[in-house]
């Protein structure tokens, strides 16, 4: 029976904070399938991420039987690219109080420390942050505008940069999407719907870039819009996911299992042939260009 075999692998998901969202959702796909899960996580969710995990309250099942179990949790936050970027004020408040290392460089030098070069099979990207993601673009400042940016798309660049020395050849990237970066997407401003354009741009760039430095892939996932507790920034996700949900050729809204699934396949050897693609992982809803309920649909 061919599988989705990735034991002996190791996996760095970035972007963890729950258990309700797609990075867990690809946590759990990874670890279902054999492989052994770090995460990353953003440092003032680290202390109730942590909390949460001793006490039991997250979902830890796998399919099949048995549990998540985490080899590391590290503190990240992937606005710095050096411990020597962050700011004073930052390092100083009181969420950031006693951690060390946060920064990408920081977090693959605890890596490398932890487990040695090469030591990465998979390192997932399952990050997000505008500022102003309520505001229209044409009202967004440009503070909001690149900081937007430098969150969701620049930090895919400095994981590449950083991660791809500690990955091994035939090693995967995967990142995550959404259809903003193609189309009009009202609500989904602030500049995220540039920073998803930047992060598909450069995923084609870095996929032949990383490809010829150390041989690995890179791709992304362009998911249909889910109500995690992150996306909750955005007021109009609830309506969203709905009208995905009634006009999508599959006529539902996607799990965080089916996006799972689809990251679990890209990093596997199932997939070695596949980089520099954008997956659509929506039930179809990309290939529309008209409301499903119309009259030209009613049979």
């Amino acid at each position: 029976m061919l599988s989705i075999d990735l034991t002996g692998k190791r996996a760095f998901v970035a972007g963890v904070a729950d258990d309700r969202g797609y990075g867990w959702a690809i946590v759990r796909a990874l670890a279902g399938a054999g492989a052994s899960v770090c995460v990353g996580t953003w440092p003032p969710t680290m202390r109730i991420f942590t909390k949460s995990l001793e006490r039991g309250k997250l979902d830890m099942s796998l399919p099949g039987g048995g549990e998540i179990e985490f080899e590391q949790i590290y503190p990240l936050d992937a606005v710095y690219d050096l411990d020597e970027h962050v700011p004073e004020e930052v390092a100083e408040d009181k969420r950031y109080a006693g951690l060390t290392g946060y920064s990408i460089q920081g977090v693959a030098d605890k890596m490398r420390a932890d487990f040695g070069t090469p030591c990465l099979d998979i390192v997932v990207h399952s990050l997000a942050n505008g500022p102003e993601v309520q505001n229209l673009l044409v009202e967004t400042s440009r503070h909001g505008y690149l900081a937007a940016l430098s969150a969701s798309a620049y930090s895919l660049v400095s994981m590449v940069q950083r991660f791809g020395p500690l990955m091994r050849r035939d090693g995967a990237f995967v990142s995550l999407s959404y259809l903003a970066a193609e189309r009009v997407i009202p609500g989904y401003g602030g500049g995220m719907s540039s920073a998803k354009a930047a992060l598909e741009s450069d995923t084609r760039t870095l996929a032949f870039e990383a490809g010829r430095r150390w041989g690995v892939r890179v791709n992304t996932i362009s998911a249909g819009p889910l109500a995690s507790r992150a996306a909750k920034a955005i007021g109009t996700i609830d309506r969203m996911v709905d009208y995905y949900a009634d006009n999508a050729p599959l006529a539902s809204a996607n799990s965080p299992d089916e996006v799972g699934w689809a990251a679990a396949f890209l990093c596997s050897p199932l997939g070695s042939g596949i980089s520099g693609e954008t997956l659509h992982v929506d039930k179809g809803y990309h290939a529309m260009g008209m409301q499903a309920d119309t009259q030209l649909g009613t049979d």
